[in-house]
C-alpha cells in the first residue's frame, strides 16, 4: 500500500506547540512518515544576482529577485535547533509515526545523523538531486535515501541513482514538478514509470494548489501505483504560512488515507467521478523542464551552503 509522507516544511512557524500539534494530527489522520526540514538560517548564501533579479525588455523574468536580508530575516524566525530536532523525533515516536528530515547543507549531516532516528531515513530536496557529493555523504550516514527529482535533468537523475545503487543503500525516487503551485496539466505522472527503471520504489511529491485541485493528483498517483505520496501539511489557516496554499489539512489527509485503502476498482471509480479527465495528468515519461522550474533551479540550487569562515562549500562541491 502507498505510504504517505507529510512534509511539515516551515508550517510550524518556529513554534514547538504547533510542531507537536502537527505531529499528533498527522498521526491521527493516517500519515506513515512525518518530515521536518533541517534548515538553519546561518547556512543561507548571499548571491548578488538575486538581490535585484533580472527582467528582459519584454517582461520575461530571467533571474528571480530574492534579496538575502529579507530571506534571512524570515528564516531566522523559523529555525529549529538540534534540541528541537530531538523534540520532533520524540514526539513522532510517541505518536507512532516515522520521523525523517531533509538536510540542506552538507556540514549539518554529521550532527543531524547523530540524532536518535528510529529509522535512518532521509529526504533529498529536488535541487540537490544533482548534488552527488552530498548524496554520497548522506548514503554513508543513513539507511534509506528518498530523492525528489524535480528541476533535475534525466542524466542527473540517472547518475544519482547509479551512485545510490553502488552505495548498497535502499533508495526511492519521487517525481515532482518544482513550481509552487504546479497545475494538474503539468503533473506528467507517467514520469513515475521512467523513474521505476532506475529505482524499485517511486512516488509523487505533490505541489498542486489545494484550493483549486484538492487531492486529484495524489489520488491518481496512488491509483497508478505510487509507492509514496508526499504532501505539504498544515494545521493552520492557509494564509498563515508561506507554504499554506499547497498544504493539505488533517481532514484532507484522512481522505487520502481512506482512498489508498480502497481496491483498485474502487479507486478507479472514485477518480472517474471526481476527475473525469484524469488521464490528462499522465503526460509523458520524459519532459523538458518548464521555464518556471529552470528559474527556481537557478535560485534554490545553492541557496544554502556550508560556511567555514570566508570559504563556502556548496552541496555539489568535491
Amino acid at each position: 500500500m502507498t505510504k504517505i509522507i507529510v512534509e511539515l516544511c516551515q508550517n510550524h512557524v518556529g513554534d514547538r506547540n504547533v510542531l507537536a500539534r502537527m505531529i499528533k494530527e498527522a498521526s491521527e489522520a493516517g500519515a506513515d512518515y512525518v518530515k521536518m526540514q533541517s534548515i538553519f538560517s546561518e547556512d543561507l548564501t548571499r548571491r548578488d544576482e538575486f538581490e535585484e533579479g533580472r527582467v528582459a525588455p519584454d517582461g520575461v523574468t530571467l533571474t528571480i529577485k530574492r534579496p538575502y536580508q529579507a530571506e534571512y530575516d524570515r528564516l531566522s524566525k523559523l529555525d529549529l535547533s538540534l534540541d528541537d530536532h530531538k523534540f520532533f523525533i520524540d514526539e513522532c515516536k510517541r505518536h507512532r509515526v516515522i520521523p525523517m528530515t531533509t538536510i540542506f547543507a552538507r556540514k549539518r549531516i554529521p550532527e543531524v545523523a547523530a540524532l536518535p532516528w528510529p529509522e535512518r531515513v532521509v529526504k533529498v530536496a529536488s535541487y540537490d538531486c544533482p548534488s552527488f557529493s552530498m548524496i554520497a555523504e548522506l548514503a554513508k550516514n543513513f539507511d534509506h535515501i528518498i530523492v525528489s527529482t524535480g528541476a533535475s535533468h534525466d542524466h542527473e537523475i540517472e547518475r544519482a541513482a547509479d551512485l545510490l545503487k553502488k552505495s548498497g543503500k535502499r533508495f526511492s525516487l519521487l517525481h515532482c514538478v518544482t513550481s509552487y503551485p504546479n497545475t494538474l496539466e503539468m503533473a506528467n505522472l507517467k514520469r513515475m514509470d521512467w523513474l521505476r527503471r532506475h529505482s524499485d520504489e517511486t512516488g509523487w511529491s505533490d505541489h498542486t494548489l489545494v484550493e483549486r485541485d484538492g487531492l486529484k493528483a495524489a489520488k491518481v498517483a496512488i491509483y497508478l501505483g505510487a509507492d509514496y505520496i508526499e504532501r505539504h501539511f498544515t494545521v493552520l489557516e492557509k494564509d498563515k504560512t508561506k507554504d499554506g496554499p499547497v498544504s493539505i489539512n488533517p481532514a484532507m489527509l484522512k481522505e487520502l488515507d481512506r482512498f489508498r485503502k480502497l481496491s483498485k476498482a474502487d479507486q478507479r471509480e472514485a477518480i472517474d467521478r471526481e476527475c473525469p479527465d484524469w488521464q490528462s495528468l499522465l503526460g509523458n515519461e520524459t519532459r523538458p523542464l518548464t521555464p518556471t522550474e529552470l528559474l527556481n533551479r537557478d535560485y534554490y540550487r545553492g541557496r544554502f551552503a556550508s560556511h567555514y569562515g570566508d570559504k563556502v562549500l556548496y552541496n555539489w562541491d568535491d
